[in-house]
Formats: C-alpha cells, structure tokens, sequence
C-alpha cells in the first residue's frame, strides 16, 4: 500500500494531532531556528518542550499554531497538511486548539468571568447559554470567588489559571503552552501541572514548552528537547 493510500485509509481518530517531518523554519537572511524536525504527538499525548532560551521552543509553537508557516518541511495537524491549507481556513484550525502564554494576554478590563467567556462569544454562544460552563470552569481552576475580579486584582498565579480556564472553555483538542509556570513558584507550578494533566486525561493532546526541566521530570510526561534548533532527544 503506498503512504498516500494507506493515510487515506487510516481513520481520523487513528492520525496523530501534529506531525512534522523534516520541518525547518528561519526569517530571511538568517540562520534556521528550527533545523530538519521531526516530531509525531498522537492523539491523547502529553508531552514537555525543553530547552535553553533561544533554542527554538516559542519558534516551534508559532507554527503550530499557525503564527508562522515552515521554510521547508511538512506540518500536518489533525491529519490535514497545514501546507495545503486555504489562508481562510486557518480559524477553523485554531479553534481546535487552546493556547497558554506566560504573559497571560487577558484584557484587563474584562471581569475574570468576560475573559473566559470571550471565546464563546466570539463563536456566536448567548449568554444565557455559556453562562453556567463559565461558573464551571471557574470554580474547576478555583477561582469560583474571582468571577467578577478583573486581572489586575488577581495574583500571578490566579492570572494563569485564569488564562488556563480561558484557554480550554472550548473543550480544545490539542493545547499549547509557552513558559506557563515561568513566573510562579515552585508550588504553584505543581498545581498548574495537575491541571494540565487532568486536561489531558479527559483526552486533550497536550504540549508544555518550559525551561522547567525539574517540573518536566515530575510531570511524567515524555520529554522532549530543542538545542541550537534541532530536537535532540526524548525520553
């Protein structure tokens, strides 16, 4: 069976959420930043992203996340080929996914409650629809209380959490992380991770880029790492 015949006869189910093949990304007039990367996440995976700074890893989730498109190479998520895709379908895609950054990007001026609504919102869902999926979130990364607290009365910590809930209203199939627990302590950290593997265990495909190699370690998660552009290793 040739490879084309033998993808189109897997089911979708079957097909990993991301495959890269032979992936090199760079801007113009300068050196890769991501050199001949393969990777493979199957569906249901949980995964960290290690690595020293400027080693690639924000580099690599640019583009899964459709920030950027490769120099060369293949990036397939959920079985469709990203190269291939129609500029106007790229939302479609990245609904499908739950982004996590380290510096939050909440709107300030939203109550918690507004911030993690605003996916649903934006996708059309009523108020009076969403409004009990929202409490359920809240009170799901304990900020029950902080519904109506907009982000600058919030901690560090609740400010992730927060941009956790809103991440994952949708009920994502693959989430992204970048530095998450970069600007909490080490037992904050711990209950970020519990989140993200309960996350996990409800069936989302998950990947942690952090320079946290002790937080990767605990997580039990297979780790894999970027040096000088290249993935090296995985365990």
């Amino acid at each position: 069976m040739t490879e084309p015949t033998r993808r189109a006869a897997e089911a979708p189910s079957a097909l990993p959420t991301v495959r890269l093949e032979g992936m090199t990304f760079g801007y113009d007039g300068a050196d890769p930043v991501l050199r001949d990367v393969n990777l493979i996440l199957p569906r249901g995976s949980f995964h960290f992203l290690t690595g020293a700074s400027g080693a690639g890893k924000s580099s690599l989730l640019k583009l899964l996340t459709l920030s950027a498109r490769p120099t060369s190479g293949t990036l397939e998520l959920f079985g469709q080929d990203m190269g291939r895709l129609a500029r106007g379908r790229r939302p479609e895609f990245r609904r499908r996914m739950g982004l996590v950054f380290q510096d939050f990007r909440l709107l300030d001026h939203l109550s918690a409650f507004d911030n993690v609504a605003l996916p649903l919102r934006l996708s059309g869902r009523r108020a009076d629809d969403y409004a009990a999926d929202v409490h359920e979130m809240l009170a799901w990364v304990g900020l029950a209380e902080a519904s109506e607290a907009t982000p600058p009365q919030l901690s560090g910590g609740e400010k992730q959490r927060l941009a956790i809930a809103r991440a994952v209203i949708n009920r994502p199939e693959l989430i992204l992380a970048d530095e998450p627990t970069g600007s909490v302590d080490s037992a904050m950290a711990t209950r970020l991770l519990k989140l993200f593997q309960s996350l996990n265990r409800l069936g989302a495909t998950v990947l942690i880029a952090s320079h946290d190699e002790a937080l990767a370690a605990r997580s039990g998660a297979r780790r894999l790492r970027l040096a000088k552009g290249r993935l090296e290793a995985s365990s």
